[in-house]
């Protein structure tokens, strides 16, 4: 199984979208969460990984994928 990542903040109304989708579908336990503005690594690690300041940010297997819809595309069809 692929290791999952999401890089967000909690007032990021498109981090919400990507969180509620994963605590309805049951799924939030399998997915590290990454709160950029409680840590300053997970901050850094997002620019210097994933090339830029965009939450929310999903690395699969070290892999940023960016864009909330198509971050719950993916993963519907990868939890399905």
């Amino acid at each position: 199984m692929p290791s999952y990542e999401l890089y967000y903040y909690p007032s990021c109304p498109f981090c919400q979208r990507v969180l509620r989708f994963m605590d309805a579908r049951g799924i939030a336990d399998k997915i590290v969460l990454k709160n950029i503005h409680a840590d300053d690594e997970a901050d850094a690690t997002l620019v210097r990984v994933g090339g830029k300041h965009q939450v929310p940010c999903l690395f699969v297997d070290g892999e940023p994928m960016y864009e909330s819809a198509d971050i719950i595309d993916y993963l519907e069809r990868a939890f399905a």
